[in-house]
C-alpha cells in the first residue's frame, strides 16, 4: 500500500532529487561549481553520499542531463527567500479614475488635472472618462477636445496609453505614468 501512495503522490518539488533521477548517465557538477564530467548515476549518487549532500537534477532537458551535488533543503530555503523578496519589491499598479464632463469649467478641470498628476507620480494609471447625457451625444467632438486638453496637461507626468475612444455614452482614455 505504501508503494501505491508513493506512485500517485503529486510532487510539489520542481527538481528530481537522489533516487528520483532515473537517467543512466548525467553531467555532474560539484557543490563548489566545478565540473566532474559525465558519469553514471551510481557514481554520482556515491559522490553525493560521500559529501553528505543531495544529488539534484537541475537541467533535465540537456543531453546528458545536468545534476548538481548540493544541500537541497538549503537550496529550497534560499529560493523561497528570493521569491518572497521579489514579491515584496513588486509594485501593484492601480487604475484611478478621473471623471470629466463635456461642459467642465476651468477650475474643475484644474482640480482634476492636479488629482491625475498626483496619481501618476504615485505610479498608478489614470482612466479619464466623460459621460455624455442627453443631447451631449450629438456633440462628442467637444468631449474629444476636453480629453486632448487633459492629455496635454498631464503630459509631464504621464503618457497616453490608450487614446480617447467613445464606447456607448462614455468616452474613455488611459494614461500611464512615465518610466523613471
Amino acid at each position: 500500500m505504501l508503494f501505491l501512495r508513493r506512485c500517485f503522490r503529486i510532487s510539489i518539488q520542481e527538481h528530481q532529487i537522489n533516487e528520483e533521477i532515473r537517467d543512466k548517465e548525467v553531467r555532474l557538477v560539484d557543490n563548489d561549481g566545478s565540473q566532474l564530467g559525465v558519469v553514471t548515476i551510481e557514481r554520482a549518487m556515491e559522490a553525493a553520499i560521500d559529501r553528505g549532500l543531495d544529488l539534484v537534477k537541475i537541467a533535465p532537458k540537456a543531453e546528458p542531463p545536468v545534476c548538481r551535488i548540493m544541500d537541497y533543503g538549503k537550496f529550497r530555503f534560499e529560493e523561497a527567500k528570493k521569491e518572497k523578496e521579489a514579491r515584496r519589491n513588486q509594485k501593484i499598479v492601480d487604475i484611478k479614475e478621473v471623471r470629466l464632463s463635456a461642459k467642465i469649467d476651468v477650475h474643475d478641470f484644474d482640480v482634476r488635472i492636479k488629482a491625475a498628476k498626483k496619481f501618476l507620480t504615485d505610479g498608478d494609471k489614470v482612466k479619464a472618462s466623460i459621460r455624455f447625457r442627453g443631447r451631449e451625444m450629438a456633440h462628442t467632438d467637444i468631449g474629444l477636445t476636453v480629453m486632448q486638453r487633459f492629455a496635454e496637461s498631464v503630459a509631464d507626468c504621464g503618457s497616453v496609453e490608450k487614446p480617447a475612444k467613445l464606447e456607448g455614452r462614455q468616452m474613455q482614455m488611459f494614461i500611464a505614468p512615465l518610466k523613471k
